[in-house]
This record gives C-alpha cells, sequence and structure tokens, in this order.
C-alpha cells in the first residue's frame, strides 16, 4: 500500500484513560451530536468485500464504484463522479473513479474526509509465494475506512453540521510499485488517484480548513499513533483529534505518542492543495512492515474488522465534526 518509515517510537506503551471525562460530558451537553452506529458501518464494509476485490479495470471494481455513488446519493449528499485513465508504475492504464459526496454544500467552512476504496492487485507480503499473485480482498486496508465514511454520511446528512463536509472515496491508491521491482519515482507510484484529484479537485480553487484521511481503521485492537507527516503538517489538527477522542475514553485506540512517517494519501493533499490533513492509519510496531500481519496479503478479510474499533474511530469523527463552528 504504501511505505512506512521508522523514525521514532516509544518502546513503551502507555495505557490510556478508558472514561469519559466530566469536562467532556459537560461540553458534550451545549451540542446535540448524533449517534454513530458501529453496526453500520460493519454493514457497509462488509458490503464492499462481497463485491470482491475492487481492483481496478475489474467487474467488481465498477459494480463497487456504483454502490458507493448510490449510498450517497440515497443520503442527500451532492455527489461528483470523476473518471479519469491513470497510467500505473508498469504502463497499465488504470480507469479510475474518484467519489466525491458534499454534505451542507453551501456551508464556506469545510471539513475534508478521505479513504480509498480500491484494492490492491497482488497480495505481494503474503507469506505464500503462491498467494503474491493474487489479488488483495482490503477489508481493513481501504473498505473499513469507506465504511466508516458512509456511516457519517448516513448520519450528518440528517442532522446537518454546522460546517460543510466533503467525503472523498479515492481510487486507485494501492497499485503502487512494489518493492522488488527496480525504477524510479516508486513512492509517486501510489496514492494516484489522491495526485489526479489535488490537482483536479471537484470544485475549482476548492479547499477546507483541514482533512482527516481514515486508512486501515478497523482492526481488533488497533492502535493510531501521531504519524509523523501529519504532525509536520498539520499537528495542531492531530492534537485535537487524539485529545478528543481520549475525552471520549478511546485512549488505548489514539496513542499520543510519534509513530512512523508513511507516503499516504494525506501527503498530497498537504502538498498540491495546501490543505493540513492528517492520517489515522493503524500501526504495529510489532510487526517488520509497521501494520497488521494480514497487510497486503489473501487474509485481509472480514475477520480483520472488528466494530469496537469502528465504533471508536466513527465517534470520534461526529465529535469533532459537530464541535466545528
Amino acid at each position: 500500500m504504501k511505505k512506512l518509515i521508522f523514525l521514532f517510537l516509544s518502546i513503551a506503551l502507555l495505557l490510556s484513560c478508558t472514561q469519559t471525562t466530566k469536562s467532556a460530558q459537560n461540553s458534550d451537553k451545549a451540542i446535540s451530536i448524533p449517534a454513530f452506529s458501529a453496526d453500520s458501518a460493519y454493514a457497509y464494509t462488509k458490503r464492499q468485500v462481497d463485491f470482491g476485490a475492487r481492483v481496478p479495470n475489474t467487474k467488481a471494481h465498477e459494480e463497487c464504484a456504483q454502490y458507493l455513488l448510490r449510498e450517497l446519493k440515497r443520503h442527500g449528499a451532492e455527489v461528483v463522479e470523476q473518471k479519469a485513465n491513470l497510467t500505473a508504475f508498469d504502463g497499465t492504464i488504470l480507469k479510475s473513479t474518484n467519489i466525491i459526496g458534499s454534505v451542507n454544500p453551501k456551508a464556506t467552512t469545510r471539513i475534508l474526509l478521505l479513504s480509498h476504496w480500491d484494492s490492491r492487485p497482488w497480495a505481494d507480503n503474503d507469506p505464500k509465494p503462491e498467494n503474491r499473485k493474487k489479488p488483495v480482498m482490503a477489508a481493513n486496508d481501504g473498505a473499513s475506512g469507506v465504511g466508516v465514511l458512509l456511516e457519517i454520511v448516513r448520519v450528518i446528512s440528517k442532522t446537518q453540521p454546522t460546517v460543510g463536509v466533503d467525503v472523498v472515496f479515492i481510487d486507485s491508491e494501492d497499485y503502487g510499485q512494489p518493492e522488488n521491482v527496480s525504477g524510479e519515482g516508486s513512492e509517486d507510484s501510489w496514492c494516484l488517484g489522491t495526485q489526479y484529484w489535488a490537482k483536479n479537485p471537484h470544485v475549482s480553487g476548492y479547499t477546507a480548513r483541514y482533512g482527516i484521511l481514515l486508512d486501515m481503521v478497523g482492526a481488533p485492537g488497533a492502535t493510531f499513533y501521531r504519524e509523523q507527516s501529519s504532525d509536520y503538517y498539520a499537528s495542531s489538527v492531530v492534537s485535537a483529534v487524539w485529545s478528543q477522542a481520549k475525552d471520549l475514553g478511546f485512549g488505548q485506540y489514539f496513542r499520543d505518542e510519534k509513530g512512523g512517517a508513511i507516503t499516504d494519501d494525506h501527503i498530497y493533499v498537504n502538498k498540491i492543495l495546501g490543505i493540513p490533513t492528517i492520517d489515522i492509519i493503524h500501526f504495529d510496531p510489532h510487526t517488520a512492515s509497521g501494520f497488521g500481519s494480514y497487510w497486503h496479503t489473501t487474509h485481509d478479510t472480514m475477520d480483520n474488522v472488528d466494530k469496537s474499533t469502528l465504533n471508536a474511530v466513527g465517534t470520534t469523527l461526529m465529535h469533532v465534526i459537530y464541535k466545528e463552528k
């Protein structure tokens, strides 16, 4: 999916508070924040996986794109379907579709939420060599983030927040150059859909107060450390989100510790559009990749998606959104 650079990680794993603080309770009384449904987010995640591996140029990919479009429209979002032919590192032309859904489109202050929806075409990290040419089902690495965002759209379209919210489902993120393939520009071979959207936003001159990228946000017991590029571009946003999660009792997921630096979709939003954007991404210090052991393998299935983790991420984002003015 992308390249993780280990810059620093504290060896000690700190236990975090699991109860909502009185200050969070008091502040939330004045703000009506609709409930996030982990069951719904899980169902949205599973529905994507049921199509099969959503690899560009496949039937499953096209069917899933139509499903995402229908769901956004069904919930009343203003929808843009952005199609583009993108060239992969190996010369393959990827028929890509970025899907944008806007809630409260007339609001001048906007929040950007992103997640990629495509699947990696090869399970090149699989422990079994015979599986490495098979596609990845991408339940956690892709579908989980989209599932959370679909549920957020469903809820906020009924009770609109003060700010506008733009949800971008990014395509062709995971067609990046494998490490065993030589050549220049390997980092920029990832996140092709985001690079295209950032250069050709769905609204001319598009901007947002900040952006939040979700990537691998469904694993049981997932841990989200402060990704270092996020801290570089948008430290205050990281602090605000992690603080909100802690206040809600989700500190065991959102670790207020430094993780690695990663090439992911948020990099191009920061560099090209200048929107301070962070990455909420699972970081596992116990694996060689820094991600789950199933990452880029045939084992990235619904077994690696947990409702409690989806709830922690989704509920945190709901509170962040509704507290914006």
